[in-house]
């Protein structure tokens, strides 16, 4: 009887470790995840900040989509072309992220964003606060954006 109960805490313990393991692991993957998405937000930043079209191309999957802040839904290829075009263009650009959740390959990424329009943009000039949703999945062994929606807060 003492060796069933013995037994029995022993399986009871390995699985409560080989669990809380589990969970440490995961959790350490996703911090790391959280931290490689967040570097990337800063790159991508920075990449509309300097119309670095090369950078923006790396960061955004190929088949990336965006609901823009005037509400079209624009691909990759429009963007990067209103990005060399000059019509998509920043003199400042603030990224506050206050939501990332990492669901394996795939993360979402939320926040806010206080940006003043530059370039031919129809807004040039004027500042706006957007609210923003981004969606990354690790392609190739790599983080890339494949979907990003972002509306302007009215005031």
């Amino acid at each position: 009887m003492i060796r069933m109960i013995f037994l029995a805490v022993s399986v009871i313990s390995v699985i409560s470790a080989a669990l809380v393991w589990g969970q440490i692991t995961q959790d350490s993957t996703d911090r790391k995840a959280d931290s490689e998405i967040r570097r990337l937000n800063a790159q991508e930043v920075d990449a509309l900040l300097h119309n670095d079209t090369k950078a923006l191309a790396i960061l955004w999957s190929d088949d990336m989509v965006v609901t823009n802040p005037l509400n079209k839904l624009v691909t990759k290829q429009q963007v990067l072309g209103m990005v060399e075009s000059g019509v998509l263009a920043f003199t400042s650009y603030d990224r506050q992220i206050e939501y990332i959740h990492v669901y394996g390959n795939a993360a979402i990424v939320a926040g806010s964003e206080t940006v003043v329009w530059a370039g031919k943009f129809p807004l040039a000039g004027k500042t706006s606060h957007l609210r923003f949703t981004g969606v990354w999945t690790k392609q190739a062994g790599r983080w890339q954006q494949v979907a990003r929606h972002a509306n302007i807060i009215p005031e």
